[in-house]
């Protein structure tokens, strides 16, 4: 594990240096001309009882997001088939709960992983707090990942969010661990933090033993009616210099370009990915929030003469 001066160091490494220790990490674990499609598809949306700042979802804001109940299990499988066909080889089903609780839905997410498990589609889920238990029943499913984000560092979520702790959050983690599930988690960048901040969440990241699979990167998508509908956007380089950092913190996990892409050019997107980034959310849509779409995403990765992986590794 590397210490915070180490992290701090690296992540303030000249910009053609860091990019280029970032690179040949990079290539000495993966293929680079290499990209993960993946699809994040809204199972249940809205009406959350948690108060994350960022997230239109919370009932507490005003926002135009419309409030919709747990899908039907046939509902999901069509837009999983579609995704398969459209290249995603991980189809990620994400419900605004604050925890998983047992019962009728839950079951039905059950059926949702072992419906898109049995089309050879990797499957993760992100469905809030979750028991061992839990974990251990979505794993027999055929779930192999969750996804729970640290979101910030330690000191900067008591600013964000304060109906769950980062400790609620490392509980989660640690019981999906020890259920057998990969871990997906990651962070936001442009909610206010500091670069001390930033810094302090990689930190927070490499703590987990083993480290997550996958890490997503996202770029705050403001939106009206959040408290922070007015949140100054992050300068491009600074979000490929967290890119660069968690590719060289985490030499053999996915890191993920996920929220906020709509905003960034096809120049920004292709230094991600000579700065290490592997895997993408492709779609119309992020959960609620727009997403340049597969048809965009298809011809970026062809443009830059890369690949879209065809089988899940």
């Amino acid at each position: 594990m590397k210490t915070l001066n180490e992290i701090r160091a690296i992540h303030g490494l000249p910009f053609p240096e860091l990019l280029f220790r970032a690179a040949t990490v990079h290539r000495e674990h993966w293929d680079a001309s290499d990209i993960q499609f993946c699809t994040l598809d809204s199972i249940k949306t809205g009406a959350c009882p948690e108060d994350c700042a960022y997230c239109p979802q919370s009932a507490r804001y005003a926002t135009e997001v419309k409030v919709e109940p747990l899908k039907e299990v046939g509902r999901v499988l069509a837009g999983a088939q579609i995704a398969k066909e459209g290249g995603s080889t991980r189809y990620c089903m994400g419900a605004a709960w604050r925890e998983v609780r047992e019962g009728a839905q839950f079951d039905a997410v059950l059926d949702m992983v072992r419906g898109v498990s049995g089309m050879g589609l990797e499957v993760c889920v992100t469905l809030g707090m979750v028991t061992e238990k839990q974990a251990l029943q979505l794993k027999e499913a055929g779930c192999q990942v969750y996804n729970h984000n640290l979101d910030s560092s330690r000191e900067f979520y008591e600013k964000i969010i304060t109906t769950r702790t980062y400790d609620d959050r490392l509980a989660t983690i640690a019981n999906v661990r020890a259920a057998g599930l990969e871990v997906c988690s990651g962070g936001i960048l442009g909610m206010g933090e500091t670069l001390e901040d930033r810094v302090h969440f990689l930190h927070e990241l490499t703590k987990l033993e083993p480290p997550p699979e996958s890490v997503p990167i996202n770029q705050l998508v403001s939106v009206e009616g959040t408290p922070m509908e007015n949140a100054e956007p992050v300068p491009p380089l600074d979000f490929i210099r967290m890119i660069a950092t968690a590719r060289i913190l985490f030499p053999k996990s996915r890191i993920r370009l996920s929220a906020g892409r709509t905003q960034m050019s096809d120049e920004l997107q292709a230094l991600a990915f000579f700065a290490g980034a592997n895997s993408l959310f492709t779609g119309e849509k992020l959960l609620t929030t727009p997403n340049p779409g597969e048809t965009h995403d298809h011809r970026l990765i062809e443009s830059l003469g890369m690949r879209i992986e065809t089988v899940a590794t």
